[in-house]
C-alpha cells in the first residue's frame, strides 16, 4: 500500500503539473476567434491546477527525497518563469502552489520497493497486494484518498488527451491554427498517454515501472530530440549559436535513438552511461537557455514557464537515467 501510495503521489506531482502546462500553451497558442477552444484549454488547465494544489497538500512527508531533490518538480526558475508567463500571456497562474512544492519535506526511509517514480526494479510489485494487506485506518484513508486522485486524474486526462487529439486533427486539415507545432501537439499527446498508462499500471495493481511502459529510454530520448528540434526553431534567427548548439543536441539524441534499437544486453549499459551524460549537458544548456529568457538576453518565441517546462522534464529523465544506471536495468 505504501508503494501504491507514494509512487501515485510522485507521479501527479510531476505529472499534473505538465499537464496544466501543457492547457497553457496550447491555450496561448490560439487565434482570438477560436473562443471555444480557449475556454476548454482553460478548463483543463485549471482543473490539473486543483488536483496539483490537492496532490501537493497530501504529498508532505509521503514522497521520497529523491523526487524533491531532482529538480523536475520545481527549479530556481519555475516562479520567476511562472510570473513572467503570466503577465506576458494573461492566463493567471498559481504561484503558490509552486512556493508550497518547494516546501515539501521527504518521506521517511521505510525500505520501499522503490527509489522513484518510474523506477526499474522489476520486482518491486511482487510483495504489494495492497489490496489485501492489513494496514492500520490512517493508511487505509490513506489509499482510499489516493485512489480517489487516481480516478479523478485519470478521467482529466482522457479528456485532455481527445481535445489534443481533435485539435492536432482539425490544423492538420487545416481547419484549425495553433502557434505551436503539430509535431508539439503529437509530443504532448505522447506524454499525456505517458501519465495515464501510469495511472492505469498503478490502479490495476501492476508493475510500476517504466521500463514496463516505454521498453528503453526510447521515449525519453525521442523526447528530447524534440525539445531541441522546437528550441531551435522558436529561437530568433540572429540566435545563430544557440540555434547551432540546439541542432547538435538533436542530432546527438537521434544518435542516442539509431544506437538503442542496435543494442545488445552487454551495451545497454554503456548506453544508458552515455545518455545520462548527455542529458545532465543538456540540462545545463537548458537551465542558461532559461536564465537568459527570464532575463531578457536571449531573443527568441519562447514563453520563460515552456523554457522551465523543458529544463524539468531532462531533469525528469536524469533521474531515471541515474536510477537505471545504478540497477542496470534501463
Amino acid at each position: 500500500m505504501e508503494n501504491y501510495a507514494v509512487l501515485s503521489l510522485e507521479t501527479h506531482l510531476y505529472f499534473a503539473r505538465i499537464m496544466k502546462e501543457h492547457s497553457l500553451f496550447l491555450m496561448a497558442g490560439f487565434p482570438c476567434k477560436d473562443e471555444s477552444w480557449i475556454k476548454k484549454a482553460d478548463w483543463f488547465r485549471e482543473q490539473f491546477e486543483d488536483l496539483l494544489r490537492d496532490v501537493v497538500r497530501m504529498s508532505d512527508q509521503r514522497v521520497t527525497s529523491s523526487v524533491l531533490r531532482s529538480d523536475e518538480l520545481t527549479t530556481e526558475f519555475t516562479i520567476p518563469a511562472e510570473e513572467r508567463t503570466s503577465n506576458l500571456s494573461g492566463v493567471p497562474i498559481d504561484t503558490q502552489i509552486t512556493r508550497d512544492t518547494k516546501e515539501l519535506h521527504a518521506r521517511e526511509n521505510r525500505n520501499l520497493n522503490h527509489h522513484m517514480n518510474g523506477n526499474t526494479n522489476r520486482n518491486m510489485n511482487r510483495n504489494m497486494n495492497y489490496r489485501n494487506h492489513s494496514t492500520c485506518p490512517n493508511d487505509r484513508m490513506l489509499f482510499q484518498q489516493v485512489r480517489r486522485i487516481n480516478e479523478r486524474a485519470l478521467q482529466l486526462v482522457n479528456g485532455l488527451i481527445d481535445f489534443k487529439e481533435r485539435l492536432l486533427q482539425g490544423v492538420n486539415n487545416c481547419k484549425i491554427f495553433n502557434a505551436n507545432y503539430p509535431l508539439l501537439i503529437q509530443h504532448i499527446i505522447r506524454e499525456a498517454k505517458l501519465y495515464r498508462d501510469t495511472i492505469m499500471n498503478l490502479q490495476q495493481n501492476r508493475t510500476c515501472t517504466y521500463e514496463a511502459l516505454l521498453g528503453t529510454e526510447t521515449f525519453w530520448n525521442q523526447i528530447m530530440m524534440e525539445h531541441a528540434l522546437f528550441i531551435r526553431g522558436l529561437l530568433d534567427p540572429t540566435e545563430c549559436q544557440l540555434i547551432n548548439t540546439a541542432n547538435d543536441f538533436a542530432m546527438d539524441y537521434k544518435k542516442l535513438l539509431e544506437m538503442a534499437k542496435e543494442k545488445d544486453c552487454e551495451a545497454s549499459e554503456e548506453l544508458t552511461k552515455r545518455t545520462l551524460e548527455k542529458t545532465i549537458e543538456y540540462s545545463k544548456f537548458k537551465a542558461a537557455g532559461t536564465e537568459g529568457i527570464l532575463d531578457c538576453k536571449i531573443a527568441s518565441i519562447i514563453l520563460p514557464l515552456l523554457a522551465d517546462h523543458v529544463l524539468r522534464e531532462a531533469n525528469h529523465y536524469i533521474r531515471i537515467l541515474k536510477i537505471g544506471s545504478q540497477q542496470g536495468e534501463i
